[in-house]
């Protein structure tokens, strides 16, 4: 045995594995035809459901600051061990017992390198080491684990086990506020171990690791017993005892027996919590404050306040206002708003002839393309005026919403037309208070490689936070409005406000025995 003074051994004492039949259900060993087999990244589906609670394994990290960047970077832990000792089993047992809302999980497996044809050849004859490390492109991985460490978004290769290569389309995924990475060689590289906050090693029995890999690698893969076995005595086993193994000693923590040493995972779990202590209101607070003594800034645009626009106000703001009525007229100040907002895209001049036969010096847009992507719900409403004054336009949906229990904005859903680059985006939320939830949105578009000169923030009311906040964070997107409040109470309600505008539009209205407060979530 290796002396292990150096590092932390977690046991549970009491207990044995017991046997391997118990473990392992019996395999069946007739020959089937070979399943397609695909890596996973480990972040689809986005939904991880444990005893306790949903985990969204793919989005934004919760937060972001009065800076428009992320708050704090992603706490990172790597999972090693052989192949078959129950890494994923550890992961997915830290992130229940965790009860963070954000974690992205991935696998080494993604990052196989692509094979020459004479590497195919050998890998379909069980005569290719997929446990070295010259098998794993190391390079792609760590860029991609330091983008998402980040809070980047990256774009992950699914690696086919059938054909080993990578399939053509690859998976985006987001950073979270924990990520969590397993795989064989996950100690075997110094750029990527100086990534890793937190390291473990899953060490597991040799014999139990064997049977399961038969397991797996039979039906799940498409193997037969003989090729399984040969290649575990021909290569699994001289890796680990080459190339894995010894990297124990570089581990923070030692888990024995994987998955059910729930002691060792308490302790990890614990030791992750303290490293992502933070007083939140503190980010909040920042927002709150940041540049409010200023002028409103220049990127600013403001629908002239006519009595038509003032009337309009008063009727939708008034909270006696029919459910009918609040719609009507606010589909009207959302009509005029979408048409402001188009006046500042870029134009040209165009000549036309009339039919009298004479020339008329007009304008036309200059662009490629327009996009609306609306934040969900409320964003929503305003698709239909965007749609009947913008021909074709094409249309993304986010979905933002606030976590009734820390105050943060957080995305659950995304879905963007391809390739927005040279698009003109108006992105539309019908109330911004403290800017929390546009500047995410604003984030994610420029992921999507949208430009910031061409995003267009569309909303029918803002609070003077939101607008500083938005503008000091995005200074070249242009902000259009049909107001500004210039007040926003402890709570992050504008004042004197609108109250909660997709409750209103959609009737959703708090029972009556219920106060406005009690019911008005934050629009941020």
């Amino acid at each position: 045995k290796k002396d292990l003074s150096s590092y932390v051994i977690l046991c549970l004492n009491g207990g044995g594995e017991g046997s391997l039949d118990r473990l392992l259900p019996s395999i069946n060993t007739s020959l089937s035809p070979r399943k397609r087999t695909t890596s996973q990244c480990k972040s689809e589906p986005p939904l991880l459901r444990t005893s306790k609670r949903t985990i969204y394994t793919a989005g934004r990290p919760p937060w972001y600051n009065e800076h428009g960047t992320q708050s704090k970077e992603a706490f990172v832990i790597g999972l090693c061990g052989g192949s078959a000792s129950g890494k994923t089993t550890v992961a997915r047992k830290i992130i229940e017992a965790l009860d963070v809302p954000w974690v992205v999980l991935l696998s080494m497996d993604s990052f196989y390198k692509v094979l020459t044809a004479e590497q195919q050849l050998q890998a379909a004859n069980n005569d290719y080491n997929f446990d070295h490390p010259d098998a794993f492109d190391f390079s792609l991985l760590v860029h991609t684990l330091r983008k998402l460490k980040q809070g980047k978004s990256v774009k992950i290769p699914v690696y086919d086990f059938t054909t080993h290569g990578r399939q053509k389309e690859w998976k985006t995924v987001y950073g979270a506020s924990v990520i969590i990475f397993e795989g064989i060689m996950l100690f075997a590289d110094k750029e990527l171990l100086k990534l890793l906050d937190m390291k473990i090693f899953v060490d597991t029995d040799s014999d139990i690791r064997l049977v399961r890999r038969l397991r797996r690698d039979i039906t799940e893969r498409g193997r037969d017993i003989e090729g399984v076995i040969k290649q575990y005595n021909k290569f699994v086993k001289p890796a680990f005892e080459q190339y894995i193994e010894p990297t124990m000693r570089l581990a923070d923590i030692v888990v024995p027996r994987g998955g059910g040493n729930m002691v060792a995972i308490d302790l990890i779990v614990q030791h992750v919590h303290s490293q992502l202590e933070e007083v939140r209101s503190t980010d909040m607070a920042a927002l709150a404050s940041a540049h409010q003594a200023q002028p409103l800034p220049q990127t600013l645009s403001v629908l002239e306040s006519t009595p038509q626009v003032r009337g309009m106000h008063t009727i939708i703001r008034n909270k006696e206002t029919s459910r009918d009525e609040f719609i009507f007229y606010s589909k009207r100040l959302m009509r005029l708003l979408i048409e402001r907002a188009l006046s500042f895209l870029p134009s040209q001049v165009h000549v036309v002839q009339t039919p009298q036969g004479e020339d008329y010096e007009g304008r036309t847009f200059h662009g490629k393309r327009i996009t609306g992507v609306s934040i969900l719900r409320a964003g929503e409403t305003m698709e239909p005026a965007l749609r009947a004054v913008c021909k074709d336009v094409r249309i993304g949906k986010i979905l933002i919403q606030t976590n009734q229990d820390t105050g943060e904005p957080e995305l659950h859903y995304l879905r963007l037309p391809k390739d927005i680059s040279e698009d003109h985006v108006i992105l539309t939320d019908c109330t911004v208070s403290t800017g929390a939830a546009a500047m995410m949105a604003i984030r994610v578009l420029l992921d999507h490689d949208a430009q910031e000169d061409k995003i267009l923030l569309v909303s029918l009311l803002m609070a003077e936070m939101g607008v500083h906040s938005v503008a000091y964070a995005f200074p070249q997107v242009k902000i259009i409005t049909t107001a500004v409040d210039k007040k926003v109470n402890d709570l992050f309600h504008i004042i004197p406000g609108i109250g909660n505008f997709g409750d209103r539009y959609f009737g959703t209205d708090a029972p009556p025995d219920w106060s406005d407060d009690d019911m008005d979530e934050p629009s941020c």
